[in-house]
């Protein structure tokens, strides 16, 4: 008996190290695949506080809080299944389908660019006044859920694309943590970004001099903030969805493109010293949205101009 305890207790401690060690993967597979999938939470944490303007301060958190709920479906219920029967049954479609995603980024960004350029704006816009508040309510949530279901299928398809070496179940724990912290991230530091105007408000009213100094330091910044998230934004879906068709192409044996910007990068690095790895970066990432600011151009063109379509992307 104490022999067959022992050897018991010696099995037991076997496979809690190996699933101490696979779980130490599982973190290393989602930090790596975090780190690749940043830029496009960039770009949905600087598009969603658009979809809040015009909405009276009381309804902006429970909106938000609905488009949360319509995320974490979108990501949970929705993609992580699709993600895990693609990557088990067919994954040589990983590549295609994220560089499709790229280019609907590019083309989003691009046709941002082109309205700010003075361009004609396709669909309904963020600035068309509500009439019916509860239709414009639904409207806006939807949209923003229908925008996230796009960006969150380029994070999950990212994500798979850095963890396609680890076990099935690996990969569903891996989609799920970046799935439900990307969006806890996100739709926090949204809900903080929309609400730092009634803050900076009720500061400002406060005794002290230091609060009411914060205060209407947070009011005046607010609308400067508005601005650059949706400039970052915008510069955001060019880099991402450049670099992804660029990233792409390579993954698919077209190498002369990525070996272009690639070896720009090398230079840029080799050049300029201490700084090489940031402005390395800078180039490479540059570049991408360069491309994707003039395959975005193309594919708006081909579908406004020739094939006429005048429906918006939804930011």
């Amino acid at each position: 008996m104490p022999s067959g305890l022992v050897a018991l207790l010696d099995d037991v401690a076997l496979i809690a190290r190996a699933a101490a060690s696979s779980m130490d993967d599982v973190g290393v597979a989602a930090s790596k695949a975090g780190s690749k999938a940043a830029g496009v939470v960039i770009d949905d944490a600087a598009v969603t506080p658009s979809y809040v303007t015009g909405i009276t301060p009381e309804r902006e958190l429970p909106i938000i809080w609905k488009i949360t709920k319509g995320s974490l479906r979108n990501k949970l219920l929705i993609l992580l299944p699709a993600a895990l029967l693609l990557s088990e049954f067919l994954p040589v479609a990983i590549t295609p389908i994220l560089m499709l995603g790229g280019l609907f980024l590019c083309y989003e960004g691009a046709e941002k660019v082109i309205e700010k350029l003075g361009g004609a704006k396709h669909g309904e816009t963020l600035e068309d006044e509500p009439e019916n508040m509860a239709e414009f309510e639904k409207k806006r949530t939807s949209g923003a859920i229908r925008t996230d279901l796009i960006l969150s299928a380029e994070i999950m398809a990212i994500t798979l694309n850095e963890i396609a070496d680890v076990s099935l179940w690996q990969r569903a724990i891996v989609l799920a943590i970046i799935g439900v912290m990307f969006t806890v991230v996100v739709y926090g530091a949204v809900g903080l970004i929309v609400k730092m105007d009634d803050i900076g408000l009720h500061l400002a009213k406060k005794p002290s001099e230091a609060a009411q100094k914060f205060g209407q330091f947070l009011l005046a910044a607010m609308p400067k903030l508005l601005v650059t998230l949706s400039f970052v934004g915008t510069i955001a879906m060019l880099w991402v969805g450049g670099g992804i068709v660029l990233h792409g192409t390579h993954d698919l044996g077209w190498h002369t493109l990525y070996d272009i910007v690639h070896g720009m990068e090398h230079h840029v690095e080799m050049a300029t010293g201490a700084l090489g790895g940031a402005l390395g970066w800078l180039s490479f990432a540059t570049a991408s949205a360069i491309l994707g600011l003039i395959l975005g151009a193309i594919i708006v063109f081909v579908l406004h101009k020739v094939f006429k379509l005048d429906g918006g992307g939804g930011h």
